[in-house]
């Protein structure tokens, strides 16, 4: 019952998953095989509406999931309960402060920030990056990517594959983000490992304003 739960949440499917949440109150706390909550999954799919039905249902949030949804409030009172935690990863390889950069917004990864989460920490899983390339990829949140910026996030550090923030700009076709990276000093000559620079991802994408920029 639980897998297809999750798969409702993956599918939008909004009254399906408020009718079964009715039927069976523990789904909304379920995990996958992995470990990664409902709630978790609603965030990473990009379904606002389930991730608000679930999280009214929770009696609590876990510090990944307060993360990721940006409960500040929440975050703070976890961490005061437990400072190390914020070391931890969750169960698919995701520090606080990549979900707080990615999903929780600025407030929450600045909270993050001051209780002494990691910068330069990569993720535990095959996508291996940084809370930056986290920021960019899915959030693209450009306050979220200065807070990180500010406080020395190192903006040509390579994830898995050698792509760069500036490789993931470009290939977004983010101007913003793009001018924020290079006035930090981002390299556009950066070769990920598949020999393109950002600027030839930004022209194999069709952005031309972008791909003009970093050449």
């Amino acid at each position: 019952m639980s897998q297809r739960f999750l798969n409702l949440i993956r599918k939008g499917e909004t009254a399906e998953v408020a009718a079964c949440a009715e039927e069976d109150a523990a789904l909304v706390a379920c995990r996958d095989a992995q470990g990664v909550s409902a709630l978790l999954w609603s965030v990473y799919c990009r379904q606002p509406l389930i991730r608000d039905f679930l999280r009214e249902r929770l009696p609590a949030l876990d510090l990944f999931e307060a993360a990721a949804v940006g409960d500040v409030r929440a975050l703070d009172l976890l961490l005061r309960g437990d400072a190390l935690s914020i070391y931890q990863t969750s169960a698919d390889g995701w520090s606080p402060l990549h979900l707080a950069a990615a999903f929780g917004g600025t407030d929450a990864a600045a909270l993050l920030l001051d209780r002494g989460a990691h910068l330069h920490q990569f993720s535990r899983n095959p996508i291996r990056c940084q809370p930056l390339h986290a920021c960019i990829a899915q959030g693209r949140q450009i306050e979220t990517a200065r807070l990180l910026i500010g406080q020395g996030a190192d903006v040509n550090a390579a994830q898995a594959g050698g792509y760069t923030p500036l490789h993931q700009a470009a290939a977004a076709g983010d101007r913003e983000m793009a001018l924020l990276l290079l006035k930090a000093g981002a390299d556009p000559r950066k070769l990920c490992d598949q020999g393109k620079t950002p600027g030839t991802y930004a022209r194999e994408r069709g952005h031309a304003e972008v791909a003009a920029l970093l050449d």
